[in-house]
């Protein structure tokens, strides 16, 4: 599992700590840092890290906390991704936004195995949809708007769903990412935000998912 901070590192070790002995050799938890580019380094040497001494990683997940699209993804609830999207990897133009694909290069969207989320999600009562990765967290509703207009699918938004994904596309390993709603996406309040109660549905739902991420599913049938 690969969280932004300690936090949640250790939210989701509470529910390691407290899985059946068998699923915890194959569980480790690390924080790799805030925002797509500290992410996509900290997985990558996490990653190789294990392929040099000859236990490489069969499944990356990223965890944390995050902001959840209203009324899709209400406060307190989770969120499996179906998709993992870079919300603003592009260029701004007079006629909107473009993600860099439409500008000829790169990726902007990472997939994970459709089995594994809805094994996921079933197991934690999790909702599921897009989940956008952004480098500069929404603060107002025009903002929200705007990702909402042009990923109809969002559920949510946090900042290193992409960056662990794209280290775990380099290495050839599938990626997951988990996320426990603890604001709505919009107008910056500190006051509505539910940060313990967010960190505490974490280690719930990785309770739950242990057995499910330590015998990650073969089947890929839409």
């Amino acid at each position: 599992m690969a969280t932004a901070v300690a936090a949640e590192r250790d939210a989701v070790a509470r529910a390691i700590d407290a899985a059946p002995p068998e699923f915890r050799p194959a569980l480790d938890c690390v924080a790799v840092g805030v925002g797509p580019a500290a992410a996509a380094a900290g997985t990558a040497t996490a990653l190789t890290t294990a392929a040099l001494r000859g236990e490489p990683y069969g499944l990356v997940v990223s965890a944390g906390i995050g902001g959840g699209f209203q009324p899709a993804a209400p406060v307190g609830s989770l969120v499996v991704a179906d998709a993992i999207v870079a919300a603003d990897l592009g260029a701004e133009t007079g006629e909107g936004f473009l993600p860099v694909t439409e500008l000829g290069f790169g990726t902007v969207t990472h997939t994970p195995p459709a089995a594994l989320v809805r094994a996921a999600a079933a197991a934690c009562g999790a909702r599921t949809g897009t989940v956008l990765t952004v480098s500069t967290v929404t603060g107002t509703a025009r903002r929200a708007a705007e990702l909402s207009g042009r990923h109809p699918g969002a559920v949510a938004e946090a900042m290193e769903g992409f960056g662990v994904a794209e280290a775990a596309a380099a290495h050839g390993v599938p990626v997951l990412e988990v996320r426990a709603v603890s604001n709505p996406v919009g107008p910056r309040d500190r006051a509505a935000w539910r940060i313990g109660d967010a960190l505490a549905a974490l280690t719930g739902a990785f309770t739950r998912l242990a057995p499910v991420l330590a015998t990650e599913p073969d089947e890929e049938s839409p």
